[in-house]
């Protein structure tokens, strides 16, 4: 089955990725790996999905669909995001701190050595101290690379902004006035831009939260972002954290339990897709919403590792009734939860 973390690991962001795992009958426990609508990788060869290829799922949210009477929980790789931040200013500071603490990956992009240097003391993975236009060449872009400009003047936003227009991006925000984004997008009409991509850049950037420090505008730029990250339903929860602790060599003897969230209804902290990994030794990588249902997770998965006859199990959790309030489980929702053993 490390076959499969690996083909997970390295899938390309700009194709059509499936992961699916049989949840009862024969197939029970059955895995796929599917790219484009078409079987790249199944765990059983020649098994169920071998027999359904012709009626591959097509599903643009994770959650469970049913074929050949076999339920089949759907879901999809999650792919790195990424912040390209164009300038290293004061607001830049926060920027790069906040969307370091939410998981992304954070590019700077700024000309000024001194500049440079302070992002890189706030923790950028990447800093390029070259012009912009230059920069920006080393910066493919994808559907999970989000471009924040942030630069010093509008002749700098405008040359980032071409840019960063003509590579594949999941946001574009610009900080200013309304009156200099306004300058820049004209400018840019007239040189024949794409209308449709200027009117979907985000300008003045940020949520209206009335920031004034960089510390506030930081925070509605990163929250910004957070939103449209979350109006694509298409999350998975094989995250890097998660990938990283499956495919480490040291713990390969060590048992494990991949918990995911396979159904969710009504109010629950995470979406179906989201994952925790359970050791034999006690500890966790990633949440599944914390709480009393996340204790309950962790206990269910230790007995479960000391079972020999038992490899996979779908648990209920009702957070709806009196007893779960008792218990602490006040979200009101209810979740089944896929339990694996690794």
């Amino acid at each position: 089955m490390t076959e499969l973390y690996h083909l997970i690991a390295s899938c390309n962001p700009n194709r059509q990725t499936l992961i699916l795992t049989a949840l009862e009958g024969e197939a029970k426990g059955e895995k796929a790996f599917v790219v484009d609508g078409v079987l790249q990788w199944e765990s059983k060869k020649g098994g169920f999905f071998s027999q359904i290829s012709d009626t591959l799922p097509d599903v643009s949210a994770p959650g469970i669909i049913t074929e050949n009477n076999t339920r089949i929980f759907c879901e999809f790789p999650a792919h790195e995001q990424k912040l390209v931040i164009c300038g290293a200013g004061h607001v830049s500071i926060p920027v790069i701190q906040i969307g370091r603490m939410i998981g992304c990956t954070v590019t700077v992009l700024e000309d000024r050595p001194k500049f440079a240097d302070n992002a890189r003391r706030a923790g950028a993975d990447t800093v390029l101290c070259e012009p912009f236009e230059e920069g920006l060449k080393k910066i493919p872009g994808d559907p999970d690379t989000y471009f924040i400009i942030v630069t010093r003047g509008h002749r700098y936003d405008q040359v980032c902004l071409e840019k960063i227009m003509k590579k594949e991006h999941a946001y574009i925000g610009m900080m200013g006035s309304r009156a200099r984004t306004v300058k820049v997008k004209q400018a840019l009409l007239e040189q024949g831009a794409d209308p449709q991509i200027l009117e979907s850049v985000h300008t003045p950037i940020g949520l209206p939260i009335g920031g004034e420090t960089p510390e506030e505008i930081g925070v509605s730029i990163i929250a910004e972002v957070i939103q449209e990250k979350n109006r694509c339903r298409k999350r998975g929860g094989f995250t890097k954290e998660i990938l990283r602790a499956i495919l480490d060599e040291k713990d390969k003897d060590i048992k494990k339990v991949l918990a995911t969230i396979v159904t969710k209804k009504g109010s629950s902290p995470r979406e179906a897709g989201t994952k925790m990994l359970v050791y034999q030794d006690g500890r966790t990588v990633g949440t599944i919403g914390g709480g009393c249902l996340e204790a309950d997770i962790i206990q269910r998965s230790l007995r479960l590792m000391s079972q020999e006859n038992l490899s996979l199990v779908l648990h209920h959790a009702d957070m709806t009734g009196k007893d779960a309030e008792d218990e602490g489980m006040v979200c009101g929702g209810m979740v089944d939860v896929l339990l694996e053993v690794l």
